[in-house]
């Protein structure tokens, strides 16, 4: 049996806890998001010695940043850090051509099986598909049951995105939303979190299956970026509209990338599968299985 000091205790550090999420999602999201989001983009641009360095260092020191194996060893300023390429080789792809790898480096989140049209966001509480893809039930319905996974990039990790798989682009859609913040804390307090933030649906044609990338911006990360548009497209002077597109990408090619750390939902359509030893919580590097696609043959 507890006893009364264990209790007492154990019920003194749950209330620090909450108190540390409380200030947590107060200093995150309580604040203009999207003031704070454009401040950030001014600010990390600046290429002044001091500030760069200076600011360069806070990241470091708040967040676990790795830059051993970026392709450049000193940055003109905090953005170019944070949108860092790789130097060749550091993230090998798996080559399988049954599996479809991590797009990102990440955090493995909520995944499993689209049910209802509906996803978990985090345990008890689901948000609808067609919502995340701003309405589009046709998109939807392809991917009922299907898998999905919910990969989360924090604030110290590689920003850029990858091809999962050797595929084509058929289309993407820029949907204009808020900038919550995306971490644990934001999803259990933020009904329908990722439907509200501003995001891009990236529909792929992978061995001649439907699968969808949908980039989630958050507080500090509205910026998103796509190289291979076409040059001079801005995806937020779309207004909605779905941009037909053709390019085909190899499995590991760079897609774009955020300017800060976000999400990346994965959406596969009904034959594929997580790999079984995923889990919540796994740490993901870009380029490693994720999904396996259906056997030949199979719907």
């Amino acid at each position: 049996m507890m006893t009364v000091s264990a209790g007492s205790r154990l019920r003194r550090a749950l209330a620090q806890v909450g108190a540390q999420e409380d200030l947590n999602f107060l200093l995150t999201n309580r604040l203009p998001r999207r003031l704070a989001t454009r401040f950030m983009g001014w600010f990390s641009r600046i290429e002044q010695p001091l500030v760069r360095d200076v600011s360069i260092a806070t990241w470091r020191l708040f967040c676990d940043v790795d830059l051993s194996d970026a392709a450049e060893t000193r940055f003109p300023s905090l953005h170019a850090a944070f949108v860092r390429a790789l130097r060749p080789g550091a993230r090998p792809i798996a080559r399988d051509p049954t599996v479809l790898v991590s797009p990102s480096d990440a955090i493995l989140g909520a995944h499993g099986r689209i049910e209802a049209g509906r996803l978990l966001q985090i345990k008890g509480l689901y948000y609808s598909l067609s919502d995340l893809l701003g309405g589009d039930a046709d998109l939807a319905r392809a991917h009922e049951g299907g898998a999905y996974a919910t990969l989360r990039l924090t604030a110290g990790m590689y920003h850029r995105f990858h091809a999962p798989h050797d595929l084509r682009v058929e289309s993407v859609r820029h949907i204009w939303g808020d900038t919550w913040n995306v971490n644990p804390i934001a999803l259990k307090r933020v009904e329908s979190l990722f439907c509200r933030n501003e995001r891009a649906v990236l529909r792929l044609r992978i061995a001649g299956h439907t699968v969808t990338l949908v980039p989630v911006a958050a507080i500090l990360v509205a910026g998103l970026r796509l190289g291979f548009l076409p040059e001079g497209v801005a995806l937020r002077r779309t207004a909605g509209r779905p941009l037909p597109c053709t390019a085909r990408l190899e499995k590991g090619a760079e897609m774009g990338w955020f300017e800060h750390g976000s999400t990346i939902v994965v959406l596969a359509p009904p034959g594929f599968t997580l790999m079984p030893d995923l889990q919540e919580g796994t740490r993901l590097r870009m380029g490693e299985p994720l999904m396996r696609l259906p056997e030949r043959g199979a719907p």
